[in-house]
């Protein structure tokens, strides 16, 4: 219960550091942005995306922070798609990314510039454009304990590429743990989850990804390994 409150904390604080954005890109569906605000949406995510890369300058002058439920609130009113927040630890940077293309259950997130997050039921899958990406997890086996909100023994595979073009894959070996159960709201929706915790190791890696999982088996919140360069980042659902 503590970890998964010490999550919230630091998810909360980077919240309130950040600079409002709502994120979308013209790949997916016609219909799933509104034209009427491109220009609105990709002036206020332009911050908040040099955030994240690392690359281009601050804003002059800076814009005022925004808490969670403002940022929430202006992605849901631009953007019909569903949509998380995203802290990507490493840098401090959060955004709002709105799901640009849904195929055999996984759901891409992205940003203007072409950042990506690649989720399949809550659980990271994938990533693009972040550098020292994840190129894919096959996490079928975790999945199905997480999503159940069951204890028990489960493997997951990380996969990555490196500058030679070579995959190289991560196995890791892991622990399912179940904790105690949270509500919490977010963009107007309300949810009642349980914490499950997934401890892994493998080639001398260490990892913790904590999941807030509902009843149904969503994960509106969680807090995910990318890799060793990236570490973590804490997604949360605004728009399932």
């Amino acid at each position: 219960m503590g970890k998964i409150l010490a999550m919230m904390r630091v998810m909360k604080n980077a919240m309130a550091l950040a600079v409002g954005a709502v994120a979308l890109t013209g790949c997916g569906s016609p219909d799933m942005v509104d034209d009427s605000v491109m220009g609105q949406i990709a002036e206020l995510t332009a911050p908040a995306v040099a955030g994240i890369t690392g690359r281009g300058q601050a804003a002059e002058p800076a814009r005022p922070a925004l808490s969670a439920e403002e940022m929430a609130a202006r992605a849901l009113a631009a953007n019909p798609a569903p949509l998380i927040l995203v802290n990507l630890e490493s840098t401090g940077a959060t955004q709002v990314m709105a799901m640009t293309g849904e195929n055999g259950g996984m759901r891409t997130y992205m940003t203007p510039n072409e950042q990506a997050l690649i989720m399949r039921g809550g659980m990271l899958v994938g990533t693009k454009g972040l550098g020292n990406d994840l190129s894919v997890a096959e996490v079928q086996n975790s999945a199905s304990l997480i999503r159940a909100r069951r204890s028990g023994q489960a493997t997951r595979t990380n996969r990555y590429v490196g500058g030679d073009s070579v995959e190289r894959p991560l196995p890791m070996t892991c622990s399912i743990a179940t904790g105690q159960g949270q509500s919490f709201a977010l963009g107007g929706t309300s949810w009642n989850a349980t914490q499950v915790v997934e401890n892994c190791q493998g080639a001398g890696v260490e990892v913790q990804n904590t999941y807030l999982v509902t009843p149904s088996g969503q994960i509106p919140v969680s807090r995910q390994w990318v890799s060793p360069v990236l570490g973590y980042v804490t997604i949360q659902t605004i728009r399932p």
